[in-house]
């Protein structure tokens, strides 16, 4: 009896070890970069709950194949398979106005959602995974996505330009779609995703002129990096964030317009002259 007591004690002990090993730091904030709260869940670009591919775990978990009598056949994609026929996937729903951003070719929680959406919308088992029945009807009701469709330029779709951004060389930057295109007499040229300050700090809305720009530029207030930095209003600048990188939309700039790809800044930079016109609207 008391070899079964003490046993017993150590299996207690070791599973609320194991319990207290199972949690998990939170990420720290970059220095100088303001932070509101936490984004929705769900639907926050770049959030692992939702289309982004998780940092962790390394590998996307299988889906589960299910072919038991009277299912519809077996399940080819599923909440955490991550291959080019997912991408394919989100273009045909996007197409059928199911899926709201860009193509991830991972399958998280909001491809979940369109895919339900669809399967509701045709009468069809509310799974939230692609079997063969629902992948065939999809396909049928939709066209093969160009590639265009499949790798667009920006997270969400570009807003319809300002009338202010339809002459002469503007960059025109969209609130309502978290998006900058670089627009030269009315056509676009280059489009990227951005983000803006938080509500204690907010990007000015308005029409501005490139005042001037610096490839390499540290923040004088707040002692951050500021590359390719194209100031328009004040301090206020259009410039590459490594944060946005990293973190996407969970953080926020203390006012600037921050870019997260670099190549594309870096070639925006390159042609952005100094006068030239920048709107920010909603």
């Amino acid at each position: 009896m008391y070899r079964t007591t003490v046993i017993r004690r150590a299996l207690m002990a070791a599973v609320a070890v194991a319990f207290a090993a199972g949690c998990t730091a939170q990420a720290a904030g970059t220095t100088g970069i303001a932070t509101p709260p936490s984004a929705p869940t769900g639907g926050a670009p770049g959030s692992p709950s939702a289309d982004s591919k998780p940092s962790e775990p390394a590998t996307s978990p299988s889906p589960t194949v299910s072919e038991s009598p009277g299912s519809p056949g077996k399940v080819l994609m599923a909440e955490g398979t991550e291959n080019e026929q997912v991408r394919e996937l989100q273009a045909r729903l996007k197409q059928l106005d199911h899926f709201k951003r860009s193509p991830t070719a991972f399958y998280g929680s909001m491809t979940t959602a369109a895919v339900k959406g669809f399967q509701e919308q045709r009468s069809l088992a509310t799974s939230g995974t692609v079997d063969e029945t629902t992948w065939e009807q999809l396909v049928a009701m939709t066209r093969k996505p160009t590639g265009s469709e499949l790798r667009p330029p920006t997270t969400y779709e570009l807003d319809t330009p300002d009338q202010r951004c339809m002459t002469g060389r503007v960059m025109c930057i969209s609130k309502e779609s978290r998006t900058l295109a670089w627009m030269v007499d009315g056509k676009v040229v280059s489009a990227m995703d951005v983000r803006f300050g938080s509500e204690n700090t907010p990007t000015r809305e308005g029409t501005f002129s490139v005042g001037w720009k610096a490839r390499k530029w540290d923040s004088t207030i707040y002692h951050t990096p500021m590359p390719y930095a194209m100031f328009f209003s004040g301090g206020q600048a259009v410039h590459y964030s490594s944060d946005f990188a990293a973190r996407g939309y969970s953080g926020a700039s203390h006012g600037c317009v921050n870019v997260r790809d670099e190549r594309k800044l870096s070639a925006l930079f390159d042609e952005v002259k100094v006068g030239d016109k920048v709107v920010v609207y909603w």
